[in-house]
């Protein structure tokens, strides 16, 4: 099932074999990722230096995934690593952006 991104929301969309996840920088899912991973800045700063790691931008992802229903962590990071880093580019960056600007 696919999950359309509102981008009035500061969603985005990742695409994993064909189905779209909308990632969703919410409140919860940023402290939920930070809880993991630490201060976001850090992370936004590693990913800017070219040192986020692919656990990183994985954790990051499932946190702010919109709908979880029917995904094991295991098989999204899987689904994550099998698309490529290229397709993840996006959809890393418009979360990064919404990390450090927050909703306009």
């Amino acid at each position: 099932m696919s999950d359309q991104a509102n981008p009035h929301r500061g969603e985005t969309t990742l695409v994993l074999d064909g189905v779209s996840h909308a990632l969703r920088p919410s409140f919860a899912a940023l402290t939920g990722a930070e809880e993991e991973l630490g201060p976001l800045f850090a992370l936004v700063e590693r990913a800017g230096a070219g040192e986020l790691r692919l656990a990183e931008m994985v954790a990051l992802f499932w946190h702010c995934l919109k709908r979880r229903e029917g995904l094991a962590r295991d098989a999204f990071a899987e689904a994550v690593c099998a698309e490529g880093l290229a397709a993840c580019t996006a959809p890393l960056r418009a979360l990064l952006v919404q990390i450090l600007r927050g909703r306009a």
